[in-house]
C-alpha cells in the first residue's frame, strides 16, 4: 500500500471518531438540557457559546425561577468531544443581577464570559417573548 492511500485511510479514521464523538457530545447536551427542562419548568433556561479559534470552546446553561434567582449555572468547556458540563455552585440561589454584573466586570476568563453573556441574553429574550405573548388579548369566542 502507497503512503497516499495510508494517509487517506487515517483521515478517513480521523473523521470518523469525530463524528462518534461530536454525536456523543451532542447527546450529552440534550440530555443535560432534558434533565434541566424537566425538573424546572416555571423558570427559564439561557444557553450561550463561545467559539475558540485555536483556545476551547465553551457552552453555558443557566436556569433562573420567575422571580430572576439562579438555580442552575453549568459550563462545558474544552477542545475535544471529551467535555462535559460542570455546573458552577457558588452562582446557585443568587440573583441573575449578580451573574450579569460579575459577567460585565470580566470576572470570568474571556471564552467563559462570553458564553455566560449569550446566555443571559438568550434569558433575556426569552423574558421579553413570555411578557409580550403574556400582554396580548385573549381571542374571542364567536
Amino acid at each position: 500500500m502507497e503512503l497516499w492511500q495510508i494517509a487517506v485511510i487515517f483521515l478517513i479514521g480521523a473523521w470518523l471518531l469525530q463524528s462518534v464523538g461530536t454525536w456523543f457530545q451532542m447527546r450529552h447536551f440534550r440530555d443535560v438540557m432534558g434533565a434541566v427542562s424537566d425538573k424546572w419548568s416555571d423558570g427559564r433556561v439561557g444557553a450561550g457559546n463561545a467559539r475558540g479559534s485555536l483556545g476551547k470552546g465553551v457552552i453555558a446553561l443557566a436556569v433562573v425561577d420567575p422571580s430572576e434567582i439562579l438555580r442552575k449555572v453549568m459550563v462545558m468547556e474544552g477542545r475535544s468531544v471529551l467535555a462535559k458540563f460542570q455546573p458552577l455552585p457558588e452562582w446557585e440561589g443568587k440573583p441573575l443581577s449578580a451573574l450579569r454584573a460579575a459577567v460585565a466586570d470580566s470576572h470570568f476568563d474571556k471564552g467563559r464570559g462570553k458564553a455566560l453573556a449569550n446566555a443571559i441574553a438568550q434569558l433575556d429574550r426569552v423574558q421579553q417573548r413570555q411578557a409580550h405573548t403574556s400582554m396580548q388579548p385573549a381571542p374571542s369566542a364567536a
